[in-house]
């Protein structure tokens, strides 16, 4: 069987896998034992919990019929999109933390966070929660936190 790539990736190998395993009405303990790992081992990794290592990867592929190491590329390529998405968020907060409702007046998509700290601060501090306050707290730093007034602090 061909799997194409394009499709799947950024996705966890896991996933993909607990998706055929589904497809083919195949069970994953007795997949587990007969690729000589443990169950739970591979129930983490179809879960996303679990890397798959090289070793394991050209396991699954022999056993689902893959080309030798298509489950090895998937995994390369969703801790590509994983490093790309921690580099990003280097430049703005943790936007699954920050509210956009915060941010009612302004577009919240063209904000320099950089520029405008100050009344970035000053706006998560009056009007946000304990999480969007700590998000900021770890965004900005603590003394850069401090140097700016507000009306309440943490």
């Amino acid at each position: 069987m061909e799997i194409t790539l394009s499709k799947y990736k950024g996705i966890h190998p896991g996933l993909i896998l607990d998706r055929e395993l589904k497809k083919r009405n195949l069970k994953k303990g007795p997949f587990a034992i007969a690729l000589e790992i443990y169950p739970q081992t591979l129930n983490e990794i179809t879960k996303g919990r679990r890397l798959m290592t090289p070793d394991l990867s050209l396991k699954v592929d022999k056993a689902l019929d893959f080309e030798a190491g298509t489950m090895f590329l998937l995994q390369a390529c969703f801790e590509i999109d994983k490093a790309k998405l921690k580099q990003n968020s280097a430049h703005h907060p943790d936007f699954t933390i920050i509210h956009k409702a915060l941010f009612w007046d302004t577009d919240f998509d063209k904000i320099d966070w950089e520029k405008k700290y100050k009344a970035i601060i000053r706006r998560v501090f009056e009007r946000g929660n304990t999480a969007e306050k700590k998000e900021i707290l770890r965004f900005y730093g603590k003394n850069k936190v401090k140097a700016v007034p507000t009306l309440a602090r943490v």
